[in-house]
């Protein structure tokens, strides 16, 4: 009997000897990261199982303040992410290493027999770089691949009836074209530079090389393992039980944490999400809580500081600001109440193609940003007092100008309300992306970033010979001269097209005036930067299309700075899309309530409304697996993943 209390006192040594014991945190980069969260039922529930890039950012954030963790273990896929999430990654690393703990790195291979430079580029922030012996070193250098289908349609007897603003705006020369025209080889060899001396410098600084020996080793790939050690790329062959023994072994265990029997408490392995939970539990006990106030001094237990008056930012001035707040909708402004200890950044996030409506993503679609839950999100960030200010992640490749110019009113109505709203762009917000940008006071976006792309084309595909070859007719009738003007069975007429140039001009028109207001850029500049043209965050931002050089993290702390909160403390963040259980069942009480977030259509009325009306019909779910531009007239044209 007396064994049993000894076991018991041993296991609850054991539990408190794990909570002290040091983490080596593990990243799981072998599948794409998550942006946002899916408000769908059950992409939400399978979504549980994947991290965010988000929770890695962090974690590593977490990471770099506990003195528990001193390695992390990244586990790396054969193939890489988009270039703009590697650069987030590879920045909050750095910010780990410079803390003082150790990041490696691990690939079972980078590329079997293929590209993997996307992947190495990453595996090139951390300390040590980790090959399985029979992997390969996969780095190639970038490419790009645009299909075109012209040939294959005119055998098919269709024909393309569109048009577009102006020469960079690509996205219909995958059906008009049979190869690159001038300007679209232009802008793509261009995004390609750019992303190669982007790559191209991070390795040579993270391998401690010059620039024009990664170049010559990158002509040289793919390499072999072998290859690839002795050449530098490389620190160490080893399978995975290798390198985690080689992590454990570098992990330093405190006498304080050792066990009765003498032995060293074993390192907990923890992945990202898990780690960033716990962390955040933790800052969040009230113990925690007290000592905080309590180190401001005994007063701050129980005095409550008055709202600081703060300046925000905006182009317009406190009259101005009064003016707006007079308006018909000032009833749905709530003023911040400014108490820095109660003060939050909302974080929307906007991602996917822009489409109108509350149609939202299905369990076995990708997302997409919809105006109706966006703009319902700010909405409600404008009505909540404890909202300091906001930050709206866009990674979309745009698509419909009309939810793109409602969702930029409604960040200009959160503006008006006295709060600060940054831009965070995420791997590609171009075109329509780019549109809803326009209202932010500051647009941040990562130097690998794809942007721009102020243009707009619309028009539809003429399927009547091909209809005519199989057999297919069809009868019409209708009443009024352009009510058929969509339809695929026959061409534009002189009228109709007039009509399509009438719009073509009339949206790039309104599109280039709100950049050159916004950017505060003369229109005649705004139209040589524009014209269609996709550029990387880098480019952009050299020709003031964007602000800042960062990620989602810098892109935080700035609305927190802008904000006027304290330097000293971390923004603390709201997931403003994040509906409760509640807010999915309930029926919401009008569009500013925070349910009105929550609700969306069906998948199959998402499909139909976003690709139905752009000359697809039923095709629409297929051209959009082609990466046909099928989302709407703000689209960037397709551009393939750089790799």
């Amino acid at each position: 009997m007396a064994a049993i209390p000894r076991k018991a006192l041993a296991d609850v040594r054991q539990i408190a000897a794990r909570r002290t014991a040091p983490v080596v945190l593990e990243l799981d980069l072998t599948a794409d990261l998550l942006e946002g969260v899916p408000v769908d039922p059950v992409a939400f529930a399978l979504a549980r199982r994947r991290s965010t890039l988000r929770d890695l950012i962090e974690a590593l954030r977490h990471a770099a303040d506990d003195p528990r963790v001193p390695v992390v273990v990244a586990h790396i896929a054969a193939c890489g992410m988009p270039l703009a999430n590697i650069q987030e990654i590879r920045a909050a690393i750095s910010a780990f290493r410079s803390a003082g703990g150790t990041a490696i790195a691990y690939a079972d291979t980078f590329g079997e027999f293929g590209g993997g430079t996307g992947s190495y580029y990453l595996a090139s922030a951390f300390d040590e770089i980790w090959l399985a012996p029979c992997g390969d070193c996969g780095l190639t250098g970038l490419g790009m691949e645009t299909p075109f289908l012209r040939g294959a349609l005119d055998r098919l007897g269709v024909t393309v009836e569109i048009g577009q603003r102006y020469e960079y705006k690509n996205a219909v020369n995958t059906l008009v074209e049979r190869d690159f025209t001038p300007a679209h080889l232009e802008a793509v060899s261009r995004i390609i530079e750019s992303s190669s001396e982007q790559v191209v410098a991070g390795i040579a600084q993270g391998r401690s090389m010059p620039a024009d020996r990664v170049r010559r080793l990158i002509d040289l790939g793919p390499l072999t393992g072998s290859v690839a050690l002795d050449t530098g790329l490389v620190d160490r062959l080893g399978y995975r039980d290798e390198v985690y023994a080689a992590a454990r072994a570098r992990v330093s265990v405190s006498t304080d944490a050792d066990t009765d029997s003498g032995e060293a408490t074993e390192p907990v392995l923890m992945y990202a999400s898990a780690y960033r939970r716990l962390a955040e539990r933790k800052e969040k006990s009230p113990v925690r809580r007290v000592t905080a106030l309590a180190a401001r001094g005994p007063g701050a237990l129980f005095l409550r500081e008055d709202a600081p008056q703060r300046s925000h930012g905006t182009e317009s001035g406190p009259a101005d600001v009064e003016e707006e707040r007079s308006s018909p909708l000032s009833p749905s402004v709530t003023p911040a109440h400014g108490d820095p200890r109660r003060s939050v950044v909302a974080l929307i996030y906007g991602t996917g193609p822009v489409v109108l409506g509350s149609g939202t993503s299905g369990p076995f679609s990708g997302p997409v940003l919809a105006s109706e839950p966006i703009a319902a999100a700010l909405r409600a960030a404008a009505r909540d007092e404890n909202v300091a200010a906001a930050v709206l992640r866009v990674s979309s490749p745009g698509g419909s100008y009309v939810a793109s110019d409602l969702i930029r009113r409604e960040a200009e109505r959160f503006r008006a309300s006295g709060r600060p709203l940054i831009v965070s762009m995420g791997d590609v917000a171009a075109s329509g992306g780019y549109f809803v940008a326009l209202a932010a006071d500051e647009i941040v976006a990562n130097p690998g970033t794809l942007t721009g792309s102020i243009g707009v084309f619309a028009g539809k595909q003429v399927v009547r010979e091909l209809l005519d070859k199989v057999g297919v007719g069809f009868g019409a009738v209708a009443e009024g001269e352009h009510a058929l003007m969509m339809s695929p069975r026959r061409p534009f007429t002189a009228g109709e097209r007039e009509k399509l140039e009438e719009f073509l001009d009339r949206v790039y028109a309104d599109f280039v005036d709100k950049v050159a207001t916004s950017r505060r850029l003369s229109r005649d500049r705004v139209h040589e930067l524009a014209r269609g043209r996709v550029w990387t965050g880098a480019d952009a931002y050299r020709h003031g299309l964007v602000d800042e050089l960062g990620g989602l993290s810098d892109a935080l702390r700035l609305a927190w700075s802008r904000a006027d909160l304290p330097a000293d403390e971390t923004p603390r963040v709201r997931l403003a899309l994040k509906p409760s259980v509640l807010d999915r069942v309930r029926t919401p009480r009008s569009s500013e309530d925070r349910g009105a977030a929550a609700v969306g259509l069906s998948v199959g009325s998402t499909v139909g409304s976003a690709f139905g009306s752009f000359g697809w019909g039923s095709f629409a779910p297929l051209a959009a697996r082609l990466g046909l531009p099928v989302a709407g007239p703000l689209t960037m044209p397709p551009m393939g993943r750089i790799g």
